[in-house]
This record gives structure tokens, sequence and C-alpha cells, in this order.
């Protein structure tokens, strides 16, 4: 079941808050050896919460569609007298006085949040294979990674342990387990969500969104999430749309950008196989096919590269002291970074405004574009390289190659299932929009997830 269809069973009192809690609390446990995809568990308190929401439906008021609604934060969301570890060894013990903006909305709209998610370490990584709390494993297939550095949001929801789980994207964190784990996943506008309560890895790519079962449950979750928070300097303060999609979804009038550079290039047959069907289907919508040219994806991801490196480093500076406390791979990363020279973290600034301009081009041409989300469906956990197009590539690399430069820009993205490869991993297609542009991409993420039945499948159980 999607959102949409157990908040009806809800306030017809077909079934409780206190039953799906504990359905899902079930279903973590079930999971917990194998997937690995939560670090904290709020039972009682979920349970406690359930029973008066339940009392609430019982007098008749729905705060939300996500009134009841068993949901997850990952790990890096502060939380009220719960830890929050950011997978890190540094915050083992941390426990915040303080809620983050993003579980307030969800209290406030009377979602129900079991427990706090696994992660890359720092959130700084795609594998979420974690050298301090283990590895988050992938639900088809454990013996591979589930994408990162929400790989415990994405897993989760695609287990359905819970309805939708909030992830943090600062090069493609949200987005890459979407695509690996077949679940939806969002990274709004900059601005468009607060950051405020959240660890940060990074002070202008970090972005919050939710990873759901099906795009209508991630516009449902943005109604909740988006809006100004004056807590968080980086907070917009433009108008709230309503994001859900209507039943019924038209592409007519859409003109769909299909990219005749970069994106295409270097991938896995099977990945390029399934989003250009994708891209067909929008056309059979009735979307407007546009072949556009992007600017230089490539210089946006090194720019982008590098100003992560250096505000990472910097954010992380207090604790290098420490070096026993990070892992090799997250502490090779802030090594670099602290080797970036001022000049060059200036330039990359000055390149990003430059390349705002340029991109809002493409915006002439498009209403959206259509993309693989990546490269490759998920590698094996451990797995550092691979192969593509003859060449042997770094698999983070690969992996955030059509992903990291929307984060530079700020511009809004959605993943989405768009097939499977012959080894039964998922494959994800990604919409990027206008800025502001999420009802949009949700629009056309619906039409498309109409038309397929790719998020209704379900990871096998053991």
């Amino acid at each position: 079941m999607n959102i949409q269809e157990v908040s009806l069973r809800l306030r017809r009192r077909e079934i409780s808050s206190v039953e799906l809690v504990r359905q899902a609390l079930d279903r973590i446990e079930r999971d917990s050896s194998r997937l690995n995809s939560f670090l904290t568990i709020r039972a009682e308190a979920a349970l406690e919460r359930a029973r008066r929401l339940d009392e609430e439906l019982a007098a008749g008021g729905a705060r939300s569609p996500l009134h009841g609604i068993p949901v997850a934060v990952k790990d890096v969301f502060c939380t009220r007298g719960v830890r929050t570890t950011c997978g890190s060894l540094l915050f083992a013990d941390y426990v915040p006085d303080h809620d983050a903006a993003v579980v307030e909305r969800l209290e406030a709209a009377g979602a129900v949040i079991v427990g706090k998610t696994g992660m890359h370490e720092l959130a700084y990584g795609i594998t979420s294979n974690n050298p301090h709390f283990g590895a988050v494993r992938n639900p088809w297939n454990p013996e591979h990674v589930p994408g990162g550095s929400s790989g415990g949001s994405g897993a989760a929801v695609a287990a359905g342990e819970v309805f939708l789980a909030m992830g943090s994207d600062t090069g493609g964190s949200i987005r890459i387990p979407a695509a690996w784990c077949g679940c939806a996943g969002l990274k709004p506008t900059t601005g468009r969500v607060s950051r405020y309560g959240v660890m940060p890895l990074d002070f202008t790519l970090d972005h919050m969104g939710p990873l759901t079962r099906s795009v209508r449950d991630a516009a449902i979750g943005l109604n909740v999430l988006a809006g100004h928070d004056p807590r968080d300097p980086t907070s917009s303060r433009r108008p709230v749309d309503d994001y859900l999609p209507p039943p019924e979804v038209s592409l007519r009038g859409i003109r769909i950008g299909v990219p005749e550079n970069f994106f295409f290039e270097r991938l896995d047959p099977e990945a390029a196989g399934a989003a250009r069907r994708m891209i067909e289907l929008a056309g059979e919508l009735g979307g407007d096919l546009v072949p556009v040219t992007v600017p230089d994806i490539a210089e946006l991801n090194t720019l982008a590269r590098v100003i992560l490196l250096a505000e990472a480093a910097a954010v992380m500076s207090p604790y290098l002291s420490d070096r026993s406390k990070f892992g090799p791979d997250v502490l090779a990363l802030l090594d670099q970074g602290r080797m970036i020279s001022a000049a060059d973290y200036i330039n990359a600034q000055r390149l990003r405004r430059i390349a705002w301009k340029e991109f809002a081009g493409v915006w002439g041409k498009a209403d959206c574009l259509l993309t693989p989300t990546t490269p490759i469906p998920a590698p094996r956990i451990g797995q550092t390289q691979t192969e593509l197009g003859g060449a042997v590539e770094d698999v983070r690399l690969a992996a955030t190659r059509y992903v990291r430069a929307v984060n530079l820009l700020g511009l809004p993205a959605l993943s989405m299932p768009c097939g499977f490869s012959s080894t039964g991993l998922p494959l994800g297609l990604q919409i990027i929009g206008k800025p502001f542009e999420e009802a949009l991409i949700l629009r056309i993420g619906a039409a498309l997830e109409d038309a397929t039945d790719f998020h209704r499948r379900e990871p096998p159980l053991e």
C-alpha cells in the first residue's frame, strides 16, 4: 500500500496506527540482521504516540495524510532526547536537546517516527558501508550496497519497513539510494526544505528530502516538509505549492528535455536502455521530446567536488585531531579537502555562479530533463571499481556522475524506478527541473509511474 491508500484505511477505522506501527517494528526486527537499515529504534515511544494519534482519529481529526503513518529519519536529523550519531564514533553518544525542523514538521503532521536509519559515516559516501555500525544492505540482494549516504532510508522504504524515510543529499545521497533500492527519492530546490537541526556535511550543497514507495508519496511528504524556516538562513520565502499530482496526469504541453551529451555516455547498457524506454514513454503520454545540449556537466562535477572537499574539511576540522574516530575512506576525503587552496575554493564558487547563468539557457528549451540516475546498478559491498565502455572507473565517481552537478546548481530532482537489470537490481530515472518546480517534476514522475509497475514490485524475502 502507498500512503494515500493506508491513510484512507486509517480514517475509515479499517486499521489503526498502533497496528501499522507494530507491523513496522516487526518488519524492522525481521530484517535487522539481513539489512541493518536502522541504528536506533523507538518502539515504546512510537507505540505510545500511535495510541494518541488513534484517539485523535476516533475523535474525528486527521492532521494530514501522514497521520498515524510509520516513518523514519536518517540519523543525521537531530531528535530531542534520542541519540543522533551521524553514523560516526564522534557522535555515538550525542543526545540532542532539540528536534530538527524536519522532525518537527513530520510530528506536527501526525507521522510516527519509529527510528533512525543507518547511513554512510558522516553522510560522506555512496555505499553506506559503515565501519563503525556495520554495512547497510540492499533489500534486492544483500550482497550489494543500498547506496548512500542515505542507504538505511532507501533500504527501509524498499523493504516495506516504513512508508517514508528522510534523507539528506549533498552529491546524490537521496537519489542514489532511491535508484539502487527501487524507490522514489526527491531532492528539493535549495531552500525549499529547512536544514535546521541537521548535522551538516557541507555549508552550501546539503539538501533534505524524502524517500518513499511511490512518487505521490514523495509529494505528500514534500507538502509537509516544504516552507520557510527563519532558523535556516538558506530557507526560501517562496510560497509553497500543493505538490500532490491529481489521480490522472497528462504530459501534454510539457517540453521533455532529452540530453544529447554527457548523460548517456559511459554507462551500463541496461541503465541506458531503461532510461531511454521511459523517455519514449513520456513522449507516448503526450510530452514533447526536445533534444538539448547541456553545459559541461563534467566541469560542474569538478566544481562541486572541490567545494564539497573544502567545506566538509572545514565542518569537521574541530574533530580531526583524533584520527582514530574516522573510517579510512572518509578520513582520506577529509585529508584531500584540507589540501584545497583558498584560491581553488573561491574560483569554484565564482564559476558556480557562472554555471547558474549558463544552465538557465537549458530552461528556455525544456521544462525538465530526463536522465539515468546512475550509470550502474548497485555494486557489491566492498566493490571499488567498475568497468564502463571498456574503461575501469572508480565506483564512487561513476555513481555520482549524473547527480552531483544538480546539487551545485540547487535544482530539484526526482529519482524513480525505471526498470531492473538482468540480475534483478533496480535502475533509476532522474527527472531534473527548474528551481522550485517540484510540482512539475512530481507530476511527470506520477504520469510515468501510472503507466508502469516498477514501483509495485517488492524485493524477495529470504
